[in-house]
């Protein structure tokens, strides 16, 4: 299949779609790189936004598991450097952070969000914002702004695309090639079925990243 700029695809028939992350998320992670090749292989255009598991779990009794390492930090870091240089920054920001925490298991200190904001060409002081409540206002409002379209119950990465919106999709390892674009066809069809709420089954395997 061509890749869209080799089909003559149109910037005026490209589709926005909005992606809302906590690069701390195994499972997002996977689901943004999918995005990513979906990107190459159909007419979109990935904006990302910044939303919080942290925030998401406030005063719920959830399991221990779901709050270790789920801290501020990296989602107060990303939304620091969205304020100094645009939205647009947060993709490749996002991808040092993810190959850092997902496939280098690097821990989630303040060397590892300096070395992945230097990677991005970003301003590594911007790290400081860690420890910072300077940005959870605009955090948090990043964070409704997603979770307002699709609801409450559900967690990390939230999909917006063409007026519907969606949790997910939760799968590993990452859909490559026409198996990614078949995904996004599938995802856009049933999404798009009014009165559709929910596909599931038990998860039976950790993320795999490769």
């Amino acid at each position: 299949m061509p890749r869209k700029e080799e089909a003559g695809v149109s910037e005026q028939s490209v589709s926005a779609v909005d992606f809302w992350f906590d690069p701390q998320c195994p499972w997002a992670w996977i689901a943004s790189r999918w995005i990513t090749e979906v990107q190459q292989l159909r007419p979109v255009r990935v904006r990302w936004h910044v939303m919080s598991l942290a925030v998401l779990n406030e005063g719920r009794d959830v399991p221990h598991k779901y709050r270790v390492g789920l801290g501020f930090g990296p989602v107060r870091v990303c939304v620091a450097a969205e304020q100094k240089y645009g939205p647009e920054v947060l993709g490749r920001l996002y991808t040092e952070l993810g190959v850092r925490y997902h496939h280098e298991k690097a821990p989630k200190d303040r060397a590892t969000l300096e070395a992945a904001l230097e990677a991005a060409g970003l301003d590594a002081g911007l790290a400081a914002a860690m420890d910072s409540t300077q940005y959870d206002t605009a955090l948090r409002a990043s964070h409704r702004e997603g979770m307002d379209r699709v609801g409450y119950d559900v967690g990390t990465p939230v999909i917006a695309v063409d007026g519907n919106a969606f949790f997910g999709p939760v799968v590993t390892p990452v859909p490559r090639g026409e198996a990614a674009a078949r995904l996004w066809d599938g995802v856009l069809l049933v999404t798009a079925t009014d009165g559709f709420f929910e596909l599931k089954r038990t998860r039976d395997r950790k993320p795999v990243f490769d």
